[in-house]
């Protein structure tokens, strides 16, 4: 019996490799370009020559990804490395993230786009605690898809009573985070099983390979009409004025001074005529006129850059937020949120911190550490004294003034933030806000 019939998806994917360090994230990316031939000429030729320099006889596929002279000479992935490939069922983008603690803050950031998170781990050693560690992560960020590839198989005895138990372990861990799909695949990226190709060493494995999954998951984009259903969110990035004589050719502001407000549409539409309130002021005013790099326009959805004239002059700056009326995000001081504290120093809860929420920045105390997370049973610290590196945990923070904020279930952009030192400039901390009541 063969392995169930997929129907693939057109569009674009993107998906994010994560897990413990060397357990064959690159090398699994590098067989994806390789087998799908996803690679250029040139590409194959330097990787040849690389491969060469290192002695080796085979072609390393990890050095594909690797791409950092540091992480090659270390044979680590440090940075997050993206790749580009594409089948004739549709296109991807790969974001390669590294496994080492100390970089967990480049998982977040490739995951936080990412559509489908593949989790590796190596079949002879299970289950690791950045392992699990990712696998929260991943969910924490809005991922609502996982697949565990269970890399090495070629490498282990008793491959399938292996992978059974490595498939039950995660399954009821990863079922407990909430996930929409869990999925477990074994493979092997060295040799090629159940990537690209099924191959003949795995052959009690009935489902599909890896590329097979992933060119019939949905991606997020396939959401755009609920994303653009959504009420309106538009954080003022910058604010434009002009002279009469410098505004836009059939602008129709050539004999006045013309005021606009940038961003990029967070989520819902905004139309000329709408009525708009400017957070956190709360002052409601009428769109007057959109424009964008192409022209006027009468509408724009998400995801789209433009720049918004609004009917009157109100007082509104770089951070303020447009919502709709109807459906206002909440507007306080005190943020309920889940926090992944990213620095080697501690967080010291007595000191500010700077939190750059959308476009705005804002100085911040944690004025209460509510618990902690243990990520590898799940279970509640309750009332820690500090975070340490890699820590999760649920806070209160208080900020220096109003901030006008969505649950992140609700809405990416208006719904997380990140924490930054200010005597050094580190980001030190990325959060997610939950709980917020709204108007």
């Amino acid at each position: 019996m063969g392995a169930p019939e997929r129907t693939p998806r057109t569009g674009l994917l993107r998906f994010v490799t994560a897990g413990s360090v060397d357990d064959g994230k690159s090398t699994l990316i590098g067989r994806l370009l390789y087998d799908s031939k996803g690679l250029q000429a040139d590409q194959l030729t330097a990787l040849e020559a690389a491969s060469r320099r290192r002695g080796l006889s085979e072609v390393d596929l990890s050095l594909l990804t690797d791409g950092l002279l540091a992480e090659r000479e270390q044979g680590i992935t440090i940075d997050v490395a993206y790749r580009y490939f594409a089948t004739p069922a549709r296109k991807f983008i790969i974001g390669d993230s590294p496994g080492h603690a100390q970089y967990t803050r480049n998982m977040v950031t490739a995951a936080s786009t990412a559509d489908v998170a593949v989790l590796l781990v190596d079949a002879r050693h299970g289950l690791q605690p950045q392992t699990r560690r990712h696998a929260y992560l991943a969910r924490w960020v809005g991922i609502p898809r996982i697949v565990l590839a269970v890399n090495k198989m070629d490498l282990v005895d008793d491959a399938q009573v292996a992978f059974e138990r490595i498939r039950e372990q995660f399954h009821r861990f990863a079922t407990g985070l909430g996930f929409v799909e869990v999925h477990e695949i074994p493979v092997s990226a060295l040799r090629g099983d159940n990537v690209v190709v099924r191959g003949d060493a795995l052959g009690w494995y009935r489902g599909p390979t890896l590329l097979e999954y992933l060119e019939t998951a949905p991606a997020r984009h396939d959401d755009q009409t609920r994303d653009a259903a959504q009420a309106l969110r538009f954080p003022v990035q910058r604010v434009v004025r002009l002279a009469g004589g410098n505004a836009q050719p059939g602008s129709g502001f050539e004999n006045g001074e013309f005021r606009g407000y940038q961003g990029t549409v967070a989520a819902g539409e905004i139309a000329v005529g709408d009525e708009i309130v400017a957070l956190p002021a709360g002052i409601r005013a009428r769109v007057a006129q959109i424009l964008n790099a192409d022209g006027e326009l009468t509408s724009a959805g998400p995801d789209m850059a433009i720049t918004v004239k609004l009917d009157r002059e109100i007082d509104v700056s770089r951070g303020d937020l447009f919502a709709a009326p109807e459906t206002l995000p909440a507007i306080g001081q005190d943020i309920e949120a889940e926090v992944c504290w990213f620095d080697g120093e501690a967080l010291v809860p007595s000191r500010p911190y700077l939190v750059k929420h959308g476009c705005a920045s804002v100085r911040a105390r944690f004025a209460q550490l509510q618990h902690r997370i243990d990520v590898d049973s799940l279970r509640l610290v309750e009332g820690p004294d500090t975070l340490q590196m890699n820590d999760i945990a649920r806070v209160r923070l208080r900020t220096q003034r109003p901030l006008a904020v969505d649950d992140y279930a609700r809405n990416r952009v208006t719904g997380a933030f990140i924490v930054i030192d200010e005597s050094t400039n580190r980001t030190v901390a990325a959060g997610t806000i939950v709980g917020s009541a709204h108007a």
